[in-house]
C-alpha cells in the first residue's frame, strides 16, 4: 500500500491528511511527519499502517494534553484523570458511540510531558500556593488540604508550606478587612473564615482587632 497524498489540514496548519493508495487514512502533526520520514510514494505494510494509526492518535492526545498543561500548572494526579477519561467510549456527532484511545497512549503522553517539565508537583504546588494566597487569603491547613486532594506528596507540601513567609495573622487580616462588610452577622462571619480553615481564636481575634 503506497503513501498518495499528504495534504495540510484546513482546520489545523500544524496536522497534515494521509491518504493510502487514494482514501485518508489518518493525520498526523507535521513533527511526526519529518520524525517517521513519510512522504508520497513511500509503501507500506498494513501491520506498518495499524501502527502509524497509533502514531496519529498519540500526536492527537499529546497535543490536547498539552493544551490542558498550558491553561495553568496541573498535579500529576490531575493529569491522569484527564487522560483516564481519553480511554473512555464517548458518542461522536452522529450518536456513535467510538472506543477511547488505549491506556498505553496515554501513558505514553504522560511520560511525554514529564519528561518535558510540563508535569512536576513540586512547580505545581508552589503556583498553588502562591496563586491562592495572591488571589484569595486562606490558611495553610486550607492549602494543605487541597494539595493533598490534588496528589502532591505530604513532605513537597510540607517543605512548601515552610518556605512561604506569609502567615495565617497576615492572611486573616487581609480577609477580614475586604470582606467584613459582607457579613454583619459575626457568626456567619466565623463560620465563613472557618471554611477557608482558620483556627476559631485566631478569627475571633482578628475580627475584634477589626472593630478597635
Amino acid at each position: 500500500m503506497k503513501i498518495t497524498s499528504i495534504k495540510p489540514q484546513q482546520r489545523d496548519k500544524d496536522r497534515v491528511n494521509i491518504s493510502v493508495d487514494g482514501k485518508y487514512r489518518f493525520s498526523l502533526d507535521t513533527y511526526q511527519l519529518v520524525e517517521l520520514g513519510m512522504k508520497v510514494g513511500k509503501e507500506y505494510s498494513e501491520n506498518e499502517l495499524a501502527a502509524l494509526e497509533q502514531e496519529s492518535e498519540f500526536g492527537k492526545v499529546y497535543e490536547r494534553a498539552l493544551e490542558y498543561s498550558l491553561i495553568r500548572p496541573h498535579s500529576a494526579r490531575e493529569m491522569q484523570q484527564y487522560l483516564y477519561k481519553k480511554t473512555r467510549p464517548k458518542r461522536d456527532r452522529n450518536g456513535e458511540l467510538k472506543p477511547g484511545v488505549t491506556p498505553e497512549i496515554t501513558a505514553r503522553v504522560f511520560e511525554r510531558l514529564t519528561e518535558r517539565g510540563y508535569i512536576d508537583d513540586n512547580k505545581f504546588a508552589r503556583f498553588w500556593i502562591e496563586n491562592r494566597f495572591v488571589n484569595k487569603g486562606v490558611s495553610k491547613r486550607k492549602l494543605r488540604s487541597e494539595l493533598m486532594v490534588k496528589g502532591i506528596n505530604s513532605t513537597i507540601i510540607h517543605q512548601l508550606l515552610n518556605e512561604t513567609d506569609r502567615n495565617d495573622a497576615d492572611e486573616l487580616k487581609k480577609i477580614v478587612a475586604k470582606k467584613r462588610a459582607n457579613y454583619p452577622d459575626d457568626k456567619k462571619f466565623i463560620a465563613y473564615l472557618a471554611n477557608l480553615g482558620f483556627d476559631y481564636d485566631e478569627i475571633k481575634q482578628a475580627i475584634s482587632n477589626s472593630t478597635d
